[in-house]
């Protein structure tokens, strides 16, 4: 069984669509995308610099609209054989479009509005993100509720996110549980904590407006790992999802249930296979970073059916 991954903000990268834009097919695709959502994406997947496309209104509908490109090339002839999709954070957003849960349109419409919000929600409090590797999960927890900190993605393999205020995270920092090491990370907020609460709200009134179909692809939510088989359902809990925890490894637990043999990761690929080598020891998997990688994921597939 194949499972299809869709990353989530940070995994960006300057210029990482270039190889992409160099095929006539993508670059349309890409150009059509942009003139959705209002924003030129073919700009911010080639020339734009880290700091630009670290802002989280213009990350967020990169990092789907990459993923939907990957989609279209990925999918074509061999949709049936694909055992079930997921996504991380924003990236379920392109696992609903993968699934047939959203339009394409509709889809970047609803990660625009997200990225938008949540980078509003982001500026009303001097927030942040860190990476926390290795210690005990227990004395981590604990640590987090005596400084007003909360986890926000639990990621498998020993590795949580955490967030809240900047001091904070710097007093985590400074004294982290025995055997932890705190990372900062380049984002621009509290993601998936009571921070995000304001975005919550905005972004349901726009989920209110969109049109969801019921999954034609098996698909798992970041809520707790459970496969989801309404449409509406699975918007609901990716509308709610803003403001609480990724829990990336328990979706991984989902896959190992299912019996999955094989992950492949869509543009911008990299960070879940990397979460695969740790919570699904032994599975293959194909990071599709550029179209030369399609090869790779195809031979995947195809070697699964």
């Amino acid at each position: 069984m194949i499972v299809v991954v869709c990353p989530g903000q940070g995994s960006q990268t300057p210029g990482f669509l270039s190889p992409w834009i160099a095929e006539p097919r993508f670059s349309d695709h890409l150009g059509a995308i942009s003139d959705v959502v209002g924003i030129d994406l073919v700009a911010h997947g080639t020339v734009s610099d880290a700091d630009t496309i670290r802002d989280t209104a213009v990350a967020q509908p990169l990092i789907v609209a990459a993923g939907l490109l990957t989609l279209s090339a990925l999918l074509e002839g061999r949709r049936d054989r694909i055992g079930g999709v997921a996504g991380h954070s924003v990236g379920e957003i392109t696992a609903a479009a993968a699934a047939g849960i959203l339009s394409e349109p509709d889809a970047m419409t609803l990660v625009r509005e997200r990225g938008a919000a949540m980078a509003k929600a982001a500026s009303l409090v001097k927030t942040g993100m860190s990476a926390v590797i290795g210690g005990d999960e227990a004395e981590l927890l604990q640590k987090l509720a005596e400084l007003g900190l909360e986890p926000a993605n639990f990621n498998g393999g020993g590795q949580i996110v955490v967030a809240g205020e900047l001091a904070a995270l710097d007093a985590l920092r400074a004294t982290p549980p025995a055997g932890a090491r705190v990372i900062p990370l380049q984002v621009a907020g509290a993601f998936h904590t009571r921070y995000m609460s304001p975005a919550v709200d905005h972004l349901r009134e726009v989920a209110d407006g969109i049109e969801s179909h019921d999954p034609t692809l098996p698909i798992w939510t970041n809520r707790d790992g459970s496969r989801v088989t309404e449409g509406a359902a699975f918007v609901d809990l990716l509308v709610g999802q803003v403001s609480s925890p990724v829990r990336w490894d328990k979706t991984m637990d989902a896959f190992a249930a299912a019996g999955v043999t094989g992950l492949i990761e869509i543009a911008p690929a990299g960070a879940l296979v990397g979460l695969a080598k740790r919570g699904l020891k032994g599975v293959p998997t194909v990071a599709v970073k550029t179209p030369d990688d399609l090869a790779a994921a195809f031979e995947l597939i195809d070697g699964n059916s």
